[in-house]
C-alpha cells in the first residue's frame, strides 16, 4: 500500500495543525485543502505547493481525488454534516472535537460510517499525554482501589481576543459552549478513566461574556459515576488574562492523586499504598494560537494512529462511540443547567 492520502477541510488554526502533521508523517500525503476563505487557501497553496485547494466540499468531491482520509477541522456545528458528506464519498474521516453538538448528529455519522464501511476517528489528543496515560494505568491496574471521589477543574481565559465580532466562536449553533470547545478534552479524559455519569445536578452563569457569547462561561456540575463514586466538574473561561489550570483530583480507597497545570500535564500529588511514583516523559507543549493557548500538541499521535489503522498495524485509539459518548454527557449537563 502506498502513502495514505489526506484532505483537510478548514484551514484555521487547527486545520493548519492537521495539515502540518499529515505532511510531516512519512507514510501520509496531503493532497487537498478546503476552505471558504480565499486568503487561507492562498496560505495553504504557499505552504504546500503540490496540493489542490477547493472553496467547497462539493468542489472537492467533484474533483474525485479518491482520498483515503478527510480531516474535518471546521466550526463545531458543521462537523457532523460535513463528515457524513465525506463518508458518502467513501473517505474515512477524522473529526476534530467535538464529534457533533448533539447525540443525534453523532448517531447519524456512525450510521453512515457503517453503511459505507468507513472508519471514523475522533480527535482526543489529550489521551496521549504522559500524565493521562499514567492515570489510565493506575485505574487499569486498580492501584487506587475503589474510586470514591473525582474532581475535574478547568479554569481558562477566553476574552475579546478570542471571540471576534461576526465570527462563529461564541454562537450556540457553531460553537456550542465552553464544555464543547474548550473543555471537552478533559471531560473525555474523565470518561476514559471512570466511565459514564448519572444523577447530574448542574448550574451555570456568565461572569464575563454577556455581550460576546450566546452561552454561559462558567458552571458547577455534580454527579455520580455509574461505576461508583462521586464526581464534580468546576469550569470557567472568565479567568483574567491567561489560562490558570486544568486539574483532576482522584480520591480512592488506597490513595490520592492530583494532576494539574494549565493543561492537566503535571503530577502534583501522588500518595498510594505500596506504590512508587515512576518518572514520566515530558509533556508536549500546548498548541499556541497567539493570543491564547489550547491543549497539548499531540496531533501527530492522532495522524500516526490513522495511518497505522489503515495499514493494518493498530486499532483506533478513540472511536466514534467514545466521541458520541462525550457529546452526550455534555448535552445532559447542559439540559440540567437550563
Amino acid at each position: 500500500m502506498g502513502k495514505i492520502t489526506f484532505g483537510v477541510i478548514g484551514f484555521g488554526h487547527i486545520g493548519k495543525k492537521h495539515a502540518l502533521m499529515v505532511s510531516g508523517n512519512a507514510e501520509s500525503e496531503l493532497k487537498a485543502v478546503v476552505d471558504t476563505d480565499a486568503e487561507k487557501l492562498n496560505q495553504a497553496k504557499e505552504l504546500y505547493p503540490n496540493i489542490q485547494v477547493f472553496e467547497s466540499i462539493e468542489d472537492l468531491i467533484e474533483a474525485n481525488l479518491d482520498l483515503n482520509v478527510v480531516n474535518v477541522c471546521t466550526p463545531n456545528g458543521l462537523h457532523a454534516a460535513q463528515s457524513i458528506k465525506m463518508l458518502e464519498s467513501r473517505s474515512h474521516v477524522v473529526i476534530e472535537k467535538p464529534m457533533g453538538l448533539t447525540r443525534q448528529e453523532c448517531e447519524e455519522v456512525i450510521f453512515k460510517s457503517l453503511q459505507v464501511s468507513r472508519h471514523v476517528f475522533c480527535v482526543k489528543q489529550n489521551r496521549y499525554s504522559p500524565s493521562s496515560k499514567w492515570l489510565k494505568s493506575l485505574i487499569a491496574e486498580n492501584k487506587l482501589g475503589k474510586i470514591n471521589m473525582v474532581q475535574l477543574s478547568c479554569y481558562w481565559n477566553r476574552d475579546e481576543r478570542y471571540y471576534k465580532a461576526g465570527g462563529w466562536k461564541g454562537t450556540n449553533a457553531l460553537d456550542g459552549g465552553v464544555l464543547f470547545t474548550q473543555f471537552s478534552h478533559f471531560v473525555d479524559i474523565m470518561y476514559w478513566l471512570f466511565g459514564d455519569i448519572q444523577n447530574i445536578i448542574a448550574s451555570s452563569t456568565n461572569f464575563g461574556h454577556e455581550n460576546i457569547t450566546e452561552f454561559d462561561d462558567s458552571g458547577l456540575v455534580q454527579f455520580e459515576f455509574v461505576n461508583g463514586g462521586f464526581g464534580s466538574i468546576n469550569y470557567s473561561t472568565a479567568i483574567w488574562d491567561k489560562n490558570f489550570e486544568s486539574s483532576i483530583v482522584v480520591v480512592g480507597e488506597k490513595g490520592t492523586v492530583k494532576v494539574s497545570g494549565q493543561y492537566m500535564d503535571k503530577v502534583e500529588y501522588c500518595h498510594i499504598e505500596n506504590y512508587t511514583m515512576p518518572d514520566l516523559p515530558p509533556s508536549n507543549p500546548p498548541n499556541d494560537y497567539g493570543d491564547y493557548k489550547g491543549s497539548a500538541a499531540n496531533h501527530h499521535y492522532v495522524i500516526e494512529n490513522v495511518v497505522d489503522v489503515l495499514t493494518g498495524k493498530s486499532q483506533i485509539s478513540t472511536n466514534a462511540l467514545e466521541g458520541m459518548k462525550v457529546v452526550e454527557m455534555i448535552e445532559r449537563i447542559h439540559r440540567k443547567q437550563k
